[in-house]
């Protein structure tokens, strides 16, 4: 059972990551265009390049038209699909400057604690997700540039996030466990 939701958190990850990387590339392909559409309507490069800089222009090189929401929405999907792989190695942002020399009975405790404050918080936030999914959906809102109906960045997002809930909820009950238990189920970091 654990492979299954080992799986589950990196396939989800990669998934992020691969929209993340194609995000990078897009953005950097727009910020390239964009600044050679700005140079080739300056006096300068009609001066050094003539007729050159306005074949460049016609050639409609530019900013990528809707970057922006693309942006906006594959950023949200990404970070909802690096919340399982993040939960299930237990690679959060922690501060242990106190916690560092309690018992390793109390620290059991002290993370199935904090693991279940935490699912109940990814639910939460799925939760309210879910619900502007269906806002969204009723109203049909689409986007500025591209027409894109904005309920589709909420369904990407929410599917990731069922993904982060469903890690969520398994992380705590092993860390409930092992906290009743004393036996380690999950890597500690």
């Amino acid at each position: 059972m654990h492979r299954f939701f080992m799986w589950l958190a990196r396939v989800t990850a990669i998934i992020g990551g691969f929209i993340l990387i194609v995000l990078v590339v897009m953005t950097t392909l727009s910020i390239i265009g964009r600044t050679l559409n700005k140079m080739m309507h300056s006096d300068f490069a009609g001066t050094i390049l003539g007729s050159l800089s306005q074949r460049i222009i016609d050639l409609g090189i530019g900013e990528i038209n809707g970057n922006y929401e693309l942006l906006e929405a594959g950023v949200a999907f990404a970070i909802f699909s690096f919340f399982p792989i993040c939960q299930i190695y237990n690679n959060h942002a922690t501060v242990d400057v106190f916690t560092s020399a309690l018992p390793p009975k109390m620290l059991r405790i002290l993370r199935a604690f904090w693991e279940v404050v935490l699912s109940v918080t990814i639910i939460f936030i799925t939760w309210r997700l879910y619900e502007g999914l269906l806002r969204y959906l009723g109203n049909g809102e689409t986007t500025l540039f591209l027409q894109m109906p904005v309920w589709w960045s909420y369904a990407a997002s929410f599917t990731a996030a069922i993904v982060a809930c469903i890690i969520a909820v398994y992380c705590a009950v092993m860390r409930v466990t092992e906290a009743a238990t004393g036996r380690i189920f999950l890597p500690e970091h």
